[in-house]
């Protein structure tokens, strides 16, 4: 039996009126040329809160305060190397204007009508942008 290979992850969600911001993957060996979400893997030694505030910061250049961003799903997905629990966080608001701070593994950052997403966004985080935004949700993936 092979030991297990368990990641974590987090998957914020900037949300202006009907629209979803959504960035567009490059270089990065996974999923590059579709849409997805700032994100990022948990370093380890954080907790999941803080991990999306760096993870903002670092990608889109912004500021948020713990008590403007909460945890509204989990999602548990495998695939053929690895594990992963995914945390999906909504932010209410935000310090600072939002930026590309990663041109390296973003080729871009766009506001999308939650009614007209594009095609070829990463499957998973369509299924999390369809999912109820009112109460905690969870999904398993992939087994």
């Amino acid at each position: 039996m092979r030991t297990p290979i368990l990641y974590g992850s987090v998957h914020v969600l900037f949300y202006r009126n009907e629209e979803v911001l959504l960035l567009k993957r490059q270089n990065t060996g996974f999923q590059d040329g579709n849409w997805s979400v700032v994100a990022g893997r948990m370093d380890g030694g954080e907790e999941v809160i803080a991990a999306a505030i760096r993870e903002a910061e670092e990608e889109a250049g912004v500021v948020i305060k713990p008590t403007d961003i909460e945890i509204i799903g989990v999602m548990h997905r495998k695939n053929t190397t690895s594990e992963w629990v995914d945390f999906f966080l909504n932010v209410h608001s935000w310090q600072g204007e939002i930026t590309n701070k990663e041109p390296e593994k973003c080729e871009q950052l766009k506001w999308f009508h939650l009614k007209e997403l594009p095609d070829n966004m990463v499957n998973y985080i369509r299924l999390a942008l369809e999912k109820k935004q009112q109460g905690l949700w969870f999904e398993s993936i992939g087994w």
